[in-house]
């Protein structure tokens, strides 16, 4: 069973909104896209600071949209919020001892997408290194180590889940030595997510019930955006522009993670828009003309904020 249900009236807006992106950008491939969008109605169960229980907050139902949501493409930088969840329930648990340099790396892995912070919350999760290539042996215990996060995830039980695959650092030149064994020649042990898993687990951290409330607002915290263009044009590397938070008013409230590399651009998103309904969206984008443009998410979220239902608070 998915965490949402189908709906009519967001099935014919979704599917209205994308026909919009193919006339608009017809050089994007239908299977060069996929989206998966949530609408939360009243009462509000998300954003409430951790008031509703798990028990409780799984049972509310929530509309959505999704196509091409189960298909697992590569998530670039998106993985991160997995990788924050994981170092979350760590802490929790007393897997990990919080420490500053950790309290660093996750900031930065989620407000800057630092790919060198990241490395160092891969290392604590999974207590491995990167560096030469390991013998049979140890490499296989290195191998065991390092996904020990995919372990995680699947004991969570959720069937969006199934088929994501989490236990690569982020690279900006690529893997070398055991990290690029890991991987494989062919790529084939990298990052896999689909729109759908990624919602789901943003879905948690909104509700306040990704590992704790407390953690939960401090991940939602991380992720919390600027759109005031002064702090956009300073900084080239902000993950508005050209994303979902690129295109909403500028009296959105926004958190998000997003992930580019030279051949996809994505973004997962938690909307509030002033008298409307918040709202999730998580859109995928893959091929290289797709990454150098810095218009089809903003399209796709100006589209989506324009049909979300008013609501008199």
């Amino acid at each position: 069973m998915p965490f949402f249900q189908s709906d009519d009236q967001l099935q014919s807006q979704g599917q209205s909104i994308l026909e919009e992106v193919w006339t608009k950008f017809p050089w994007l491939a239908q299977n060069q896209l996929a989206m998966t969008w949530l609408v939360y109605d009243p009462p509000f169960i998300t954003n409430t600071g951790g008031s509703i229980s798990p028990q409780e907050f799984w049972q509310y139902p929530v509309r959505g949209y999704s196509y091409r949501g189960v298909e697992c493409i590569y998530p670039a930088s998106v993985v991160k919020l997995f990788y924050l969840v994981a170092a979350h329930e760590w802490l929790e648990t007393g897997m990990m001892q919080p420490s500053a340099e950790l309290e660093r790396a996750m900031q930065d892995m989620i407000i800057d997408s630092s790919n060198d912070g990241t490395g160092l919350v891969v290392d604590m999760l999974t207590g491995t290194t990167s560096g030469p290539e390991l013998p049979p042996e140890p490499f296989k215990t290195w191998q065991h180590q390092r996904n020990i996060v995919n372990r995680y995830f699947q004991s969570l039980g959720w069937p969006e889940l199934g088929t994501i695959n989490a236990n690569q650092k982020t690279w900006g030149d690529g893997p070398y030595g055991r990290e690029q064994a890991f991987v494989g020649e062919t790529r084939a042990n990298r990052n896999r997510l689909t729109t759908e898993a990624t919602a789901r687990l943003l879905h948690s951290i909104v509700g306040g019930v990704s590992v704790s409330a407390v953690r939960s607002q401090a991940m939602l915290d991380l992720m919390l955006r600027d759109l005031n263009p002064d702090v956009l044009a300073a900084d080239p590397e902000n993950q508005v522009t050209g994303f979902i938070g690129g295109g909403v008013p500028l009296d959105t409230k926004v958190w998000s993670k997003a992930g580019w590399t030279s051949t996809v651009r994505h973004d997962a998103a938690y909307i509030e828009l002033p008298h409307r309904s918040p709202y999730l969206l998580v859109v995928f984008t893959e091929s290289k003309q797709a990454s150098d443009n810095e218009d089809v998410i903003p399209f796709i979220s100006a589209k989506v904020a324009e049909v979300v239902p008013n609501h008199p608070g």
